[in-house]
């Protein structure tokens, strides 16, 4: 069944088909009607590729994951989903597994013209790369980011939310406190180390080099990482963590070397994935607002499609931190912390 074969049963021409389709607010609610009537009688479906080529639209957006595995974008990848598909576009996912040459690949496919834009949650690419093809493409980075990269960003502001995560464990009355990153090659995992040290200075607290080690993001790194930073002569008795995937492998090492949490080690984690309130203990962890990072990111998309100017380039959302188990109350901490 083709467009022309719907205009002939609806007694229009194929143009006025197309425009219900398309522009359905330029056809009388007649004519209207008297097409849809026809498509649906006939169980009429536009053919995809043709249409492109009238367009100049595929309807796709590519979003493009560090890691498909990893729980926290589930909710992000869900938050874009919902607004594409209420505004008519299919999300296609590429997931690169944290290699750059695969994210090169995935940006290939815009300048085929496979997609109408796309959604980058990493960010590992050369900047100059990026910003030339922001120039040509809708682009917009949601969860990750790049300093000083001049395209349409959703985050959160990651500094600030490591150093408060790292006082609160102060507050508690901990001095010895460590910290796992991420790969440090990511900005993510270099603005949380950051935050962690500003808030060690700030309350003239040593930073200990031994105290600082460098995970995968996974839950088997978080376990290895505390084994190590166990081993140490004088161990920390606190930790702040990459992500929760991480700090639940590091309460599982504290567990497997006879040790509890939060009475022998306070732990605090970072994204809030739902595990995270199930785990036991469960997680004091800085929870993102990973479902409207999605919303947005989609929204600025969406915007750079349709031609709208961009008020604002760079949205910094609100971040919170979550009070679990894991790190006790203060009056606990101070005891273990005699004991240690």
């Amino acid at each position: 069944m083709k467009m022309s074969d719907v205009a002939k049963l609806a007694n229009v021409s194929p143009a006025t088909v197309s425009r219900v389709l398309c522009h359905p607010e330029l056809v009388s609610k007649e004519t209207k009607q008297k097409v849809m009537d026809v498509i649906n009688e006939v169980n009429y479906k536009p053919h995809a590729v043709a249409r492109q080529f009238r367009t100049k639209a595929t309807k796709i957006i590519l979003v493009v994951v560090p890691d498909i595995t990893s729980a926290f974008f589930s909710e992000v990848l869900r938050g874009i989903e919902h607004v594409a598909v209420s505004s008519g576009y299919q999300v296609i996912l590429g997931d690169t597994e944290n290699n750059i040459e695969r994210e090169a690949e995935y940006i290939n496919l815009l300048y085929q013209k496979q997609a109408d834009g796309m959604i980058l949650l990493t960010a590992r690419l050369d900047k100059y790369k990026l910003e030339a093809l922001s120039e040509q493409y809708p682009l917009v980075l949601a969860c990750e980011y790049i300093d000083g990269l001049n395209v349409p960003t959703v985050s959160i502001d990651n500094i600030s939310s490591a150093r408060k995560a790292t006082e609160h464990l102060i507050q508690l009355g901990h001095t010895r406190i460590a910290h796992i990153t991420g790969p440090i090659n990511i900005v993510l995992s270099r603005d949380r180390l950051r935050g962690y040290k500003q808030a060690m200075i700030s309350h003239d607290l040593e930073i200990d080099s031994a105290y600082i080690q460098e995970g995968d993001q996974t839950f088997e790194s978080g376990y290895n990482q505390m084994l190590k930073l166990l081993a140490l002569e004088l161990p920390p008795t606190a930790i702040f963590v990459f992500n929760d995937d991480m700090a639940m492998g590091v309460t599982k090492a504290v567990k497997d070397c006879h040790l509890k949490v939060p009475e022998d080690i306070a732990v605090v984690g970072f994204d809030y994935i739902k595990m995270s309130s199930i785990h036991e203990p469960s997680l004091t962890t800085v929870a993102q607002p990973k479902y409207e990072m999605g919303k947005q990111a989609m929204e600025l998309l969406l915007k750079q499609i349709s031609g709208e100017p961009l008020h604002k380039k760079k949205i910094v959302m609100k971040d919170e931190l979550i009070i679990g188990e894991s790190c006790g109350s203060k009056i606990n901490v101070i005891k273990s912390l005699e004991r240690i």
